[in-house]
């Protein structure tokens, strides 16, 4: 298994998120995949699990990140049929999304779904815009291309971000498991993803750290 381990301030940080919202138990790909079965809406997996699925290397996990297209947001409370509570997450306000109120917080980018108040959260799911049916960047939302330009589909069937933007991703918080996975992730990418990635850190992040390993 790839090695990261929290530090004792992300401990903390965790230990006082929970506190305030709840716990946390989050579902790994193939359940996620159960919960979708039949679902005719894009939707792919970010954020740790598709450094997983690129490297074949094992990781820690604390949480897994869906993404669909906030247009298809109803459909998804459709799809759930009322076995999750959906609540909008964003800018530390939480609220319910239902029937009576079915727009998410203005400030959500997310949902986050649990069974009941006293289950643990299941599920953060991320609303991605969409441009004419295209995928739209959330670090650089004037780039958008076709779903499949910016995804590939795994050896288990599902559809993941391209590692280099989920690493473009993660340069922003530069934390203990992004480093992990920029280690993981760099010896496998071709030159062409090498240098997308570094000119997006550059870009966004002029002086940032990682440039130093990319160049």
């Amino acid at each position: 298994m790839t090695g990261w381990e929290p530090t004792p301030e992300e401990e903390a940080e965790e230990r006082e998120f929970q506190r305030l919202y709840g716990p946390w138990k989050a579902f790994d790909p193939a359940e996620v995949a159960e919960l979708l079965e039949g679902w005719d809406r894009p939707w792919w997996l970010v954020g740790g699990w598709a450094i997983e699925a690129f490297t074949g290397l094992a990781r820690r996990h604390e949480d897994l990140d869906l993404v669909i297209f906030r247009r298809d947001l109803d459909a998804f409370r459709a799809l759930l049929g009322g076995r999750f509570h959906v609540w909008s997450a964003g800018d530390g306000a939480l609220r319910p999304v239902d029937d009576e109120r079915p727009e998410p917080h203005p400030d959500a980018g997310q949902v986050w779904l649990r069974e009941h108040a006293l289950a643990p959260w299941r599920l953060d799911v991320i609303l991605n815009d969409d441009r004419d049916g295209d995928w739209v960047s959330r670090r650089e939302p004037e780039w958008h291309a076709p779903l499949e330009e910016v995804t590939w589909v795994g050896d288990d069937g599902l559809r993941y971000q391209l590692p280099q933007i989920v690493l473009q991703h993660k340069a922003r918080l530069d934390r203990p498991k992004d480093r992990a996975d920029l280690e993981a992730c760099w010896p496998l990418l071709g030159p062409a993803e090498r240098a997308w990635l570094r000119d997006a850190v550059r870009r966004l992040h002029p002086g940032h750290a990682w440039l130093e390993r990319l160049d």
